[in-house]
């Protein structure tokens, strides 16, 4: 997306940070962590300035990189004292601003914790540093004929932390669940310097599931130093099918019959003849072009269950439209088509200079409705969207291509967008389902959630960080911006907000 400076940081965070001057700053953080490096140099600083979501760029007071528990206490300690704020960062691959700095506070980047700490086979767990990368993990595991489930299209670059951060997903989610499902533990570190664990290497631990509110917390409860994550037996055999529909709402239909069937397959994705055609061009998969739309649907486990779920499945989308099947034959073969799902976000920049990803979820049962009506909103607003998303669970991800030379085409992408993340909600869905909030939803929020709810997750940040120094303006509007909006989302229709005046 086109890079601006903006102001977007600066959300009322219901905290006045104390002034001090950058130098006195500077000064106290390197007598803290004289070890750790401290970057303040402008041109040291442009890299952080902005993370996946790159229509904003800000540049930060400046940049630390801790490569120790204590380093990071040290400074959380210091931010702490001088109520400066702290963002924190793992690899800069998110896609909703989450690690947007500001100008006024300290960029954590977490990228020197890649350490891999331990490795149990027996009890099927890996304990790892959050700058670790989510495919890392998987081939940890390999030799001991594990994985790691969570698979998102940037595992490559993407790390644990970012992960539980967002609470990332994956093309596999469907079957194996995303990472809150997958995380036993974590070890975080509090505004104020304390190290706690939340959750246990058991199934269940006692007291009230932290660990599962810090899961997708966007860095607004604590920072992540450790986690362990459950590891799974590698299928001994998985397959994968490809079918072709003439129509988006076939395909869409297909969804649900396969779901409908009470058989979950390991990954269900769909993709739209924009998507299809751009991800061919790139990868060369063998996708057959003149298809409106793609299902990938993917079984695994032991050889004999999925031959029977493949001849099921293929019955199903036979019935359901399909008029082209195309079965993998090897590993290699089911990799490569694989490959084409997962390049389709890099694949998007040979159909436009820039493309806006959204992140919304529905019911399944409202999938059709939902495609029909952002093609609609594509016509109305004058720029294409490729469709490629977790169909399985319904997540969707329509990547809005635009040109950023023509400032208002990128006011009519983020204009589209909103309105792709109110229809998520007037169909019964929500506005984001791995990529978070960050700056992105702020005002979708205001849609999603009513004032008694949005002013309960105040409460609970503030009983984690009482003092807001952590990612502060992020992820939860307060509630003037959405009395600014002017309306929100009630039992499915629009109402004025006058329980705001009562805040």
């Amino acid at each position: 997306m086109q890079q601006k400076q903006t102001d977007l940081q600066q959300e009322p965070s219901g905290t006045e940070f104390a002034s001090c001057p950058p130098q006195e700053i500077l000064r106290r953080l390197r007598r803290a962590v004289p070890d750790c490096p401290l970057l303040s140099h402008p041109e040291e600083l442009r890299p952080y300035a902005c993370d996946g979501l790159t229509a904003f760029r800000v540049t930060p007071l400046a940049v630390a990189i801790p490569e120790s528990v204590a380093q990071v206490q040290k400074i959380l300690r210091v931010c702490h004292a001088l109520r400066l704020p702290v963002i924190p960062r793992g690899a800069g691959t998110g896609l909703s601003g989450g690690a947007l700095p500001r100008r006024d506070g300290l960029l954590l980047s977490m990228a020197r914790f890649r350490k891999i700490l331990a490795l149990d086979p027996l009890n099927r767990t890996a304990r790892v540093e959050p700058g670790v990368t989510t495919r890392a993990i998987s081939q940890a595991a390999a030799p001991h004929g594990l994985f790691y489930a969570p698979d998102p299209s940037s595992e490559v670059a993407c790390t644990i932390g970012g992960n539980i951060a967002e609470n990332a997903g994956g093309l596999h989610c469907l079957k194996y669940g995303l990472t809150v499902h997958n995380v036993l533990s974590t070890k975080i570190v509090t505004s104020d310097g304390e190290l706690l664990t939340l959750g246990a290497e058991a199934l269940d631990s006692a007291g009230f599931d932290l660990l599962a509110l810090f899961v997708g917390s966007e860095g607004l409860l604590g920072v992540a130093v450790e986690a362990t994550v459950r590891l799974l037996p590698r299928p001994p055999s998985a397959r994968l099918i490809v079918a072709a529909f003439a129509s988006v709402d076939s395909a869409a239909a297909a969804v649900g019959r396969l779901i409908g069937r009470q058989f979950i397959p390991a990954g269900l994705e769909m993709m739209d003849n924009l998507a299809i055609r751009a991800a061919e061009k790139f990868v060369h998969a063998g996708y057959p072009v003149d298809a409106a739309a793609l299902l990938l649907c993917e079984c695994d486990g032991p050889a004999e269950e999925v031959d029977e779920e493949i001849a099921l499945a293929e019955g199903l989308l036979r019935d359901a439209g399909a008029y082209f099947l195309r079965l993998s034959c090897s590993e290699e073969e089911r990799l490569l088509l694989w490959k084409g799902r997962k390049s389709a976000f890099p694949a998007a920049g040979r159909m436009a200079p820039d493309y806006y990803c959204m992140d919304g979820t529905i019911p399944r049962r409202a999938m059709p409705e939902a495609l029909r009506r952002i093609a609609r909103l594509s016509e109305e607003f004058g720029l294409p969207v490729a469709n490629v998303f977790h169909a399985g669970d319904g997540n969707l991800h329509p990547l809005i291509l635009y040109d950023a030379s023509r400032p208002e085409e990128l006011t009519n992408a983020e204009r589209l967008g909103a309105r792709i993340s109110e229809l998520c909600v007037e169909l019964g869905g929500v506005i984001t389902g791995e990529h978070g909030v960050g700056v992105e939803k702020l005002d979708p929020m205001c849609i999603q959630f009513r004032a008694p709810e949005l002013e309960q997750f105040h409460r609970i940040k503030a009983a984690f960080d009482p003092d807001g120094i952590l990612n502060p303006g992020k992820a939860i509007p307060q509630l003037r911006r959405c009395a600014e909006l002017g309306t929100m989302h009630v039992h499915g229709g629009r109402l004025p907000f006058p329980e705001l005046e009562r805040f």
